[in-house]
């Protein structure tokens, strides 16, 4: 295998950061990985694995290893009663993959239409827009144990799905825990589409598209269509504005304190969720707190939608300084820390939701934040 040595990573993470690795590896198959485990020098190197770059900000060189996921392929795998199966390699494009699916007349992933980033990545993070999660058509995953080259397959129970969560976030705290951040590369995803397919509806953009288009019943194709157009709206490419796409989580609360914060402003934008709490729309929350388009150094929320960091021009060792000192990152502790944009969570109060009494501190705490450099996946 090849090892590219002093590697600019900059057109490898959608920030457009100008860090450097010290080696990097194209991994384009389960043979790649055990190519790397084998050679004794690299085997022992630190690991960090990189898909589409695109939910991450590097604030320094990173030193160790990276394994760059570029695994190709996609396929049907088989027909069920009540699903089709499909399957894509780690290193496909998620949007070019949702849009295949649909090419082929296989409806299901047209709500997580246009979301940055790989395929393998996506199951990291449990990606999911407009009332839709990965979860929600997840089959399962190959992936490949970085420590001891052995093969393995996980189901959706295994991979620990949660919000913007899965079992790849997570190391294992004791012997015998089921943590795998560190620990493993997925190699391919299998997905369950449904045959008996239903429009995801009840998100706001999605309602004014079918009113202003008097459309009660969308097909899987006009959602899709709906949904990159809302995105392409909202959202900056980022190969003109540099971004780490949507940086914040929702944050869920209480049907109590719902109340009580419609109480103080009855304009919070709000969902019901099914387990009965109710998730917040961050975007909503940073824009009442005054943030929206705010910049600090080089870094900025993206003007039209809070959710989005963006770059905003200018040194870009500025922009990551600017970052570590906003979000309260050490940067000391490590060659390179990865600040994974969904472990980011508001921290607003809920007593400062208004505009006129709102003097809010956006930085997370440090745990929530940074993570010292070692092997993830990222999209």
């Amino acid at each position: 295998m090849f090892i590219e040595r002093n590697v600019s990573l900059q057109a490898l993470n959608s920030f457009g950061i100008a860090a450097r690795a010290a080696h990097l590896a194209r991994v384009r198959s389960e043979q790649d990985v055990r190519a790397v485990l084998a050679d004794a020098d690299l085997a022992v190197q630190d690991k960090f694995v990189l898909g589409g770059g695109s939910n991450i900000v590097l604030t320094g060189d990173v030193k160790g290893l990276v394994l760059k996921v570029e695994i190709p392929g996609h396929r049907v795998v088989q027909q069920t009663e009540r699903h089709t199966i499909v399957e894509a390699g780690a290193g496909e494009n998620w949007h070019d993959f949702v849009t295949w699916t649909l090419d082929q007349g296989l409806p299901g992933l047209e709500n997580l239409a246009l979301i940055p980033g790989t395929v393998g990545a996506a199951p990291v993070q449990n990606v999911g827009a407009y009332g839709l999660e990965l979860q929600d058509r997840f089959h399962e995953l190959d992936a490949i144990d970085l420590q001891t080259g052995e093969p393995f397959t996980l189901d959706a129970a295994q991979c620990g799905f949660g919000y913007r969560d899965s079992v790849f976030k997570h190391a294992a705290a004791h012997e015998g825990d089921f943590g795998l951040a560190g620990r493993a590369l997925i190699l391919r995803v299998r997905f369950a589409l449904p045959r008996a397919w239903q429009p995801v509806l009840g998100y706001l953009d999605i309602e004014r598209r079918m009113l202003e288009e008097g459309v009660a019943r969308p097909g899987a194709r006009q959602m899709y269509d709906w949904i990159v157009a809302i995105r392409r709206a909202k959202l900056p490419d980022p190969a003109v504005i540099g971004n780490a796409g949507s940086f914040f989580k929702n944050p869920t609360v209480t049907p109590e304190q719902c109340q009580d914060i419609i109480g103080r402003d009855p304009h919070v934008v709000h969902y019901p969720m099914p387990d009965g709490s109710v998730k917040l729309a961050a975007g909503w929350l940073i824009d009442a707190c005054g943030w929206k388009g705010k910049r600090v150094g080089n870094a900025a929320v993206y003007d039209k939608q809070a959710l989005v960091l963006v770059n905003g021009g200018g040194s870009l060792e500025g922009l990551a300084a600017s970052l570590i000192k906003r979000l309260g990152v050490d940067s000391a502790s490590a060659g390179a820390v990865v600040v994974a944009g969904d472990r980011l969570s508001l921290s607003c109060r809920l007593a400062r939701l208004r505009r006129s009494r709102a003097k809010p501190s956006m930085a997370p705490r440090k745990s929530q934040c940074a993570m010292p450099f070692k092997a993830t996946s990222c999209m």
